[in-house]
């Protein structure tokens, strides 16, 4: 079984810790499935904010915008037209394209797991035995962070709510926590190291068992 290190919430190492070789260690990563799993999430949580007007939509254009002839110009039509100033846009974005892509769940799930696996090769991923300081203190967890040596950007994710340690990782910018329902592969992707709080580790099994 692959294992991963295991620290207390004052930071030092207590061990190792092993987890499920389904979620850590896939035999085979597929790596163009974690790409088309991220470019699917990305996908669906893009939102549609540019939004141009076709010809058919901008005011005006009832009256001839010139004589046909006698004006030694070509001939006009409506100055509605994509070629007249002010007129409607050719091909332009509209806010009521969908970008929604599908993706199989089977496939999902091989995609997150594959992604964890290089993580857990790579010893980027590491789990957190608890955390319950009975104060709300950035410095309390910045300094736990510090003892464990971890830079760059953290993903900690917690396996119930807990608002001490939401409201004391929140103000260090390198560093999210979220729950464990809500891992997502580009998360996962996007932090230098993911730290997992044990009891977190078991509800994972579970939802994927």
């Amino acid at each position: 079984m692959a294992s991963i290190d295991l620290y207390g919430q004052s930071g030092e190492k207590k061990g190792e810790i092993k987890v499920d070789d389904r979620m850590f260690n896939v035999e085979n990563c597929d790596h163009a499935l974690i790409h088309e799993a991220l470019i699917r999430q990305d996908s669906n949580a893009r939102k549609n904010i540019a939004h141009t007007k076709t010809k058919a939509e901008v005011r005006g254009g009832g009256r001839k915008s010139r004589p046909q002839k006698g004006t030694g110009g070509a001939r006009q039509g409506s100055i509605r037209n994509p070629h007249m100033k002010g007129g409607g846009v050719c091909f332009g974005p509209r806010n009521n394209r969908n970008f929604y892509k599908m993706m199989p769940k089977k496939q999902r799930r091989k995609a997150l797991f594959s992604a964890l696996t290089l993580k857990c090769r790579d010893k980027e991923i590491l789990a957190l035995e608890s955390y319950d300081f009975p104060e709300l203190k950035t410095k309390i967890f910045a300094a736990m962070i510090e003892r464990m040596g971890l830079q760059g950007k953290i993903l900690l994710v917690a396996d119930v709510k807990n608002k001490i340690l939401e409201l004391s990782a929140r103000n260090l910018e390198n560093v999210k926590v979220i729950l464990v329902h809500n891992l997502n592969i580009k998360d996962v992707l996007t932090y230098n190291k993911v730290l997992f709080l044990k009891n977190s580790l078991s509800v994972m099994e579970e939802m994927y068992k």
